[in-house]
């Protein structure tokens, strides 16, 4: 039963970390930590960005996890989840490299998909970028992406409202 226990933990994290993903996205990069998720939206020099000194906290986080379940680390006091929340952490940033750097912005491999959820995830990331600038947008998760008309449809309403300037988007 305990290895039922360990892979719910590890689901509820990998999604908990979708939300706090969603969360730290719409309300921390796009507002008081625009100035290191800027050139993550802008053209730039370099295969670095700012941007990606976010991973750090979420590689913070995992650790934290793996040393609060670690009998090395905290002796007698270790706390048994701790290490299945940092697996869930962990997966979680693995899968986001993949997804986020490597399909959709193509940072490790070249890839465009033509069908599925891949490409789902993909047009949905790109609607994201469609703003200029840190306010309004959609699409502020990584790993599950809403239908993309959806998301056109209130690009266009928040150009409308004059809550974000839009890039040239294709039906936007």
């Amino acid at each position: 039963m305990p290895n039922v226990f360990a892979a719910v933990i590890v689901l509820a994290s990998f999604l908990a970390m979708e939300a706090l993903a969603w969360s730290a996205h719409k309300y921390i990069m796009h507002g008081f930590g625009w100035a290191w998720h800027r050139d993550h939206h802008e053209a730039h020099e370099g295969f670095l960005e700012r941007n990606d000194l976010y991973a750090l906290f979420g590689a913070a986080i995992s650790i934290g996890a793996f040393s609060l379940g670690s009998r090395l680390v905290m002796g007698a006091q270790a706390w048994w989840p701790g290490t299945w929340i940092g697996l869930g952490v962990l997966l979680y940033g693995l899968v986001y490299t993949l997804i986020h750097d490597g399909l959709v912005h193509q940072r490790w491999f070249r890839y465009v998909p033509r069908a599925g959820y891949a490409r789902r995830l993909v047009q949905a990331h790109k609607l994201h970028h469609a703003t200029i600038g840190k306010e309004g947008g959609v699409s502020f998760g990584f790993v599950l992406a809403r239908d993309p008309a959806v998301l056109k449809r209130e690009l266009g309403e928040q150009r409308k409202a004059g809550v974000a300037v839009l890039r040239e988007v294709e039906g936007v």
